[in-house]
């Protein structure tokens, strides 16, 4: 058994039901702040106009960022793919905590360094955990999808 299965194993085996409701919360929260970065476009605009040579950076980062956190919050609130869409969202978090006190303004949607903090230990911990018994993974796993016989009606 390799190590990524034995984190999943542990991280399975060691999930309490609360860590489901902060899961959810977190995964909420994500989608908001989604779209609050879609809503503060002119912070974005700001950045390119300061340094023209990131024009398709910023504009891969944006949609990146807009992506991530509206679709893996989405996710990581349903309990769907929870690993990875914590691991997705983990360095957006890490470049909000770099940019955070940046100038242009991008980043105000984590307006403190403590925020920011505490939503990447928490991406940190659901990319170990997973997403725990009240989740669409657990329902999956606990009802998977059975053979059916095709029939055939003869007309």
């Amino acid at each position: 058994m390799n190590t990524l299965q034995r984190v999943v194993r542990w991280g399975d085996a060691h999930h309490p039901v609360w860590l489901s409701v902060v899961r959810i919360a977190l995964g909420l929260f994500l989608m908001s702040v989604g779209v609050l970065f879609v809503m503060n476009r002119d912070a974005l605009d700001t950045m390119i106009n300061e340094s023209p040579a990131l024009v398709a950076a910023a504009f891969f980062i944006a949609h990146y960022i807009v992506f991530v956190h509206i679709v893996g919050g989405l996710f990581i609130a349903m309990g769907l793919e929870t690993r990875f869409a914590a691991l997705l969202n983990i360095p957006i978090l890490l470049g909000a905590m770099l940019f955070v006190q940046s100038r242009t303004g991008l980043f105000q949607v984590y307006p403190v360094l403590s925020l920011s903090a505490l939503v990447l230990v928490l991406l940190i911990i659901f990319a170990i955990t997973g997403s725990g018994r009240i989740s669409v993974d657990e329902f999956m796993r606990r009802h998977p999808e059975r053979k059916r016989k095709h029939t055939y009606i003869d007309f």
